[in-house]
């Protein structure tokens, strides 16, 4: 009898608040080591604030959040809740590297600097180790000729994906997506779906926030349809795509599907 596995990242009933304005309502879902699972929804649904509470961006109320098995624990109840411990907020965060919709590339340093502060400054690694490693990964993402270049000298889509070997050089064991290709023109779009398809073909871990369809059908192990702070339907993509249940779910992907 094999041992049950211990998912990555793991939420049970996770309630969010912004005061009186009630965000999630009791939310759960996991991601095992290699799974890519991806939120979709409309504007307002909660997504993004579940990607950001998975990585203790923002507080949550009440419920549960695991990583790698280690419960957070809190301090606080309500909407004083908070973490109770720093360091290990600090482990789970440099463990769970998060890739925003606008990039958040320092301005003042080139691409390769970029891609070696964290590991260096928050890590404590050798720099001549980490500069090997961040050069690779440019590569990796296909721009390994802009390492001296600065961000205001590449496209949305070269800064997208330095911001992706940024966050694969702390070498974490998930990756969290904010709406990736949010920002994008459709052509420097499919610049940045190409790279994801191929950290989900590695077996990454990932949680994915998207309005693309087409990328949560494709690299998906599981589809999350959040509506009003609640999971409406979930599923494999070909399940939740081809054959849904819900009629919210059935208007929103008639709403999205392209002309």
């Amino acid at each position: 009898m094999t041992e049950p596995t211990v998912p990555v990242i793991e939420i049970r009933d996770l309630h969010k608040a912004y005061g009186a304005l009630e965000v999630l309502k009791g939310v759960s879902i996991r991601a095992e080591r290699g799974d890519v699972v991806s939120l979709i929804g409309s504007s307002g649904s909660g997504k993004s604030t579940l990607l950001r509470c998975c990585n203790l961006l923002e507080d949550s109320q009440r419920g549960d959040v695991l990583f790698c098995g280690e419960p957070v624990t809190w301090t606080g109840s309500g909407l004083d809740r908070r973490p109770a411990d720093k360091k290990q907020v600090i482990r789970i965060r440099t463990n769970l590297s998060m890739v925003f919709q606008q990039f958040n590339l320092w301005a003042h340093m080139t691409i390769l600097e970029n891609v070696m502060e964290a590991p260096v400054t928050v890590l404590g690694e050798p720099p001549k180790e980490v500069e090997a490693r961040a050069r690779a990964l440019l590569d990796k993402v296909g721009i390994g000729d802009k390492c001296d270049a600065y961000p205001a000298q590449l496209s949305g889509g070269q800064q997208q994906r330095a911001a992706i070997a940024r966050g694969l050089a702390m070498e974490p064991k998930a990756l969290l997506f904010d709406e990736p290709t949010s920002a994008l023109d459709p052509e420097l779009e499919q610049e940045v779906v190409k790279v994801i398809k191929d950290l989900a073909a590695e077996g990454r871990t990932m949680l994915i926030v998207t309005h693309d369809m087409r990328l949560a059908a494709d690299v998906s192990d599981h589809v999350v349809f959040l509506h009003q702070g609640l999971i409406e339907e979930e599923g494999p993509p070909d399940i939740l795509f081809g054959q849904p249940k819900s009629a919210r779910l059935k208007q929103f992907l008639s709403a999205t599907a392209p002309a």
